[in-house]
């Protein structure tokens, strides 16, 4: 069933509350990268725009201790959105109290209304994070309707989410979100084939439930980063120092027999006899020595990957090819994203995380069909999992 979208909503006069991501990277109190802020701002336009009255609220980071409320204080985040969104942008901080409701009940249309961290509520009994109901239904009280555009918290049933939903007349997916939907959700349910997955990362058991639910759905998985040593290993290789889960060896060995021919994995390696940004060796993966520690796949694997991708219509990346964050061992990880926005027809898409950073980092966001804003929520996704904060959405 297709889910409503805020374009559904009449929202002329209605105090429209809207869950947004702004969970941004900060330094020194100085927001490094407004993506997720950026993201949002076409589900906040439309409402403003069409007459709603926009009550806008995120977390940040994780609040545990009072020491952790100044550095996830929102206050710089409303700043920043309000020279984005070139409107005035009414900044409560506070989560609860008379504050904020005369705020909420005096917002004219057109106008919007950010409030504290959602987090701040964690510190009495993570009220946010666990659900806390009667949370759910105050913040639900200071609105209408409401909007969900928080794909990166969507694998979260929490009181900004859930509890909010629970408690409201009519809730909808913000265009962010539908995004998600229409991309990962279209990956999982109804992929255009040929279907390739592209898995990097450190640790096999970071992706044990997505391979297990690729196996089933894709046509070809292709391994890479660090994780490729422990499958390297599971077959009887030597991988040298390379890093290497070995209580994952037997999983490895099951995935390998359940995926079959499915699983394709790196032919060759870049390697060094040190972690460190120097030079490293191209090896093939059977004759690393005892002190090799491969951080990158090899030019052959990239060819090997590349005949994989011809004609491919959908394509899913989560995870690095190797450490890109040191130049020497980037180039897998850039192949990668040269190969699929070179590709032609295809449905590229980037599950979140670190294969999200490389691709905006390297510069080709805007060469794939989608770039996920969730990780977690983007890997547990494409396991075929019930997201909460996607399931308390209404139906059309």
């Amino acid at each position: 069933m297709a889910k409503k979208i805020v374009s559904d909503l009449n929202v002329k006069g209605k105090k429209v509350l809207i869950r947004v991501d702004f969970n941004v990277p900060m330094k020194d109190g100085v927001i490094t990268d407004d993506t997720r802020i950026r993201a949002a701002l076409p589900t906040i336009e439309y409402v403003v725009n069409h007459g709603g009255k926009a009550i806008v609220f995120s977390h940040l980071g994780r609040v545990k201790e009072e020491a952790d409320l100044a550095k996830n204080d929102l206050t710089v985040v409303s700043k920043r959105l309000e020279e984005l969104i070139k409107k005035p942008v009414h900044f409560v901080n506070a989560t609860k109290g008379k504050a904020l409701e005369d705020a909420a009940a005096t917002l004219g249309e057109g106008e919007i209304l950010m409030f504290q961290n959602t987090r701040y509520e964690d510190l009495d009994g993570k009220k946010e994070s666990k659900n806390d109901p009667e949370l759910g239904k105050y913040w639900a009280s200071l609105g209408d309707v409401f909007v969900n555009d928080a794909f990166g918290t969507a694998h979260r049933a929490a009181a900004s989410n859930v509890g909010i939903a629970a408690n409201v007349s009519e809730t909808a997916a913000g265009f962010l979100l539908e995004k998600e939907i229409k991309y990962i959700g279209g990956a999982v349910d109804d992929p255009v084939r040929p279907y390739i997955a592209i898995l990097g990362g450190a640790k096999v058991s970071d992706k044990i439930g997505v391979i297990e639910a690729l196996c089933e759905k894709a046509d070809k998985i292709l391994i890479g980063g660090a994780m490729m040593f422990t499958f390297l290993k599971a077959l009887g290789k030597n991988i040298g120092a390379s890093k290497c889960e070995e209580d994952k060896l037997d999983l490895a060995k099951d995935l390998l027999a359940k995926a079959g021919s499915k699983l394709v994995l790196p032919v060759d390696a870049v390697c060094a006899k040190e972690f460190a940004d120097a030079p490293g060796v191209v090896k093939s993966v059977d004759d690393l020595a005892a002190d090799d520690m491969g951080l990158d796949i090899g030019p052959k694997t990239l060819e090997l990957f590349a005949d994989v991708l011809a004609g491919a219509k959908t394509v899913v990346w989560n995870g690095p090819m190797g450490v890109f964050e040191m130049k020497n061992y980037a180039a897998g990880t850039i192949g990668v994203c040269e190969l699929l926005a070179n590709l032609k027809g295809a449905n590229t898409i980037i599950g979140g995380g670190d294969s999200a950073a490389a691709a905006e980092s390297l510069g080709y966001a805007d060469k794939m069909s989608h770039i996920s804003t969730g990780g977690g929520a983007s890997l547990e996704y494409l396991e075929g999992k019930v997201l909460p904060g996607i399931a308390c959405v209404d139906e059309l």
